[in-house]
C-alpha cells in the first residue's frame, strides 16, 4: 500500500473515462479528493487497450496535486485484467497510488492482483507494496465473502459498494440501481451498507459508497448521500464534476464539530502528558483514548477541508 494515501480523505471519488484526454485533463484541476481513471465500464471494449496509454500519459504529465490517484482496471472475468496492470502500473511511474479491482467475488482475486503487482513493481523499479488496492463489491457472492476480501492483502486501502451491478446480481426487479424505492417500507440497501462498512472497519479500510446515476438531480444526490454519510462512510463516488463540491461538504465535519474535535484532542493530550491518566473529564463528559481517536479523525478531515479553529477549549 502507499503510505502517502492510506489515510488521506476520500470524501469525493471522481470517475473519469481513461479513453478521454479532455476529461482527464479537466479532472486534474477539480477539487476531488480522489480521482480514478476508468478502464472498465466507462470505456468501450474496442477502446480499452488504447486507453491504457492515455491513462499512463495523464498520470505522468498532468498535475494531480495531492489527490489520491487510481486506475480502475477490468475484472478478472475479462481478457484485459493482467495486461491493464502490466501496461499501466508498469509504465505510469510512482505518481500512481492505487488500482481498483471491480466485481470482487473472493479473497483469492485480491491475492492474485497482489501477486501480479509484486512482479510489476519489481520490474518497474517501484518499491514493493507501493500500489494500493481498492476492492469493489458488486455481486451477491462478493457481499457474502466481504469479510475475507477485506482481510486478503495489506495493500488494501478501501472497499467500495457498486450498487447498480449489485442490484443486477441480486435480480432486483427495480431499475433504480440502488436508489431509494418509495414503495419499499424501509431502506432496502441498509444491510448491504452495514455489512460492507463493518468488514472494512474491522480491517482498517476506508469505506466508500458508489455512484448516484441521476446526474442532474443534485437535491436527490445530496439526500441519497446522506444515507451512508450518517452511517459513517468516508466518501462517495462522483460521476460528474457537479457532484464533487456536494460530497466535499457533506463528508467533512461542520465548523462546530471540527472545533470540538480539536478541543478534545488537545485536552486529552495535555491531561495524559501531565499526570498520565487514561481518562479525563472534558466538560461534563469522560473522554479516553477511543474518544481521542474519533476526534483526531474528525479534526484531520476538517483540516483537509480547509477549516481553521474558531475557538479553543480554554475559551
Amino acid at each position: 500500500m502507499s503510505h502517502r494515501t492510506r489515510q488521506l480523505p476520500r470524501r469525493s471519488c471522481l470517475s473519469v473515462p481513461a479513453s478521454s484526454e479532455k476529461m482527464m485533463a479537466k479532472a486534474a484541476g477539480l477539487g476531488a479528493d480522489m480521482v480514478f481513471l476508468d478502464l472498465e465500464d466507462a470505456v468501450a471494449p474496442s477502446e480499452k487497450e488504447g486507453a491504457r496509454a492515455k491513462a499512463v500519459d495523464a498520470i505522468k504529465n498532468l498535475d494531480w496535486g495531492d489527490k489520491v490517484l487510481c486506475v480502475r482496471i477490468n475484472s478478472w472475468d475479462t481478457k484485459w485484467t493482467a495486461f491493464d496492470v502490466i501496461e499501466v502500473v508498469g509504465s505510469a511511474g510512482p505518481r500512481l497510488d492505487e488500482v481498483m479491482l471491480p466485481k470482487v467475488d473472493t479473497a483469492a482475486q485480491v491475492v492474485a492482483l497482489d501477486l501480479v503487482l509484486n512482479q510489476v513493481e519489481i520490474r518497474a523499479g517501484l518499491p514493493v507494496g507501493h500500489i494500493g488496492i481498492e476492492a469493489q463489491i458488486e455481486t451477491a457472492r462478493g457481499l457474502i465473502n466481504v469479510e475475507e476480501i477485506c482481510a486478503a492483502s495489506p495493500r488494501l486501502e478501501t472497499v467500495i459498494l457498486g450498487p447498480v451491478d449489485f442490484s443486477a446480481s441480486m435480480g432486483m426487479p427495480s431499475l433504480a440501481g440502488g436508489l431509494a424505492i418509495p414503495e419499499y417500507p424501509g431502506d432496502y440497501f441498509h444491510y448491504v451498507f452495514m455489512k460492507i462498512l463493518m468488514a472494512g472497519r474491522a480491517n482498517g479500510l476506508q469505506v466508500i459508497d458508489g455512484p448516484y446515476v441521476k446526474i442532474a438531480d443534485l437535491d436527490g444526490f445530496r439526500q441519497y448521500s446522506r444515507r451512508t454519510q450518517i452511517l459513517g462512510y468516508d466518501g462517495k463516488w462522483a460521476i460528474h464534476p457537479s457532484q464533487v463540491p456536494i460530497l466535499n461538504e457533506m463528508f467533512a465535519p461542520s465548523q462546530a464539530q471540527f472545533d470540538r474535535a480539536s478541543d478534545i484532542v488537545d485536552a486529552y493530550r495535555e491531561a495524559t502528558e501531565g499526570d498520565r491518566r487514561g481518562a479525563v473529564m472534558f466538560g461534563d463528559e469522560m473522554i479516553d483514548e477511543a474518544s481521542r481517536k474519533v476526534a483526531a479523525k474528525v479534526a484531520a478531515l476538517g483540516e483537509r477541508a480547509g477549516l481553521t479553529r474558531t475557538r479553543t477549549a480554554q475559551e
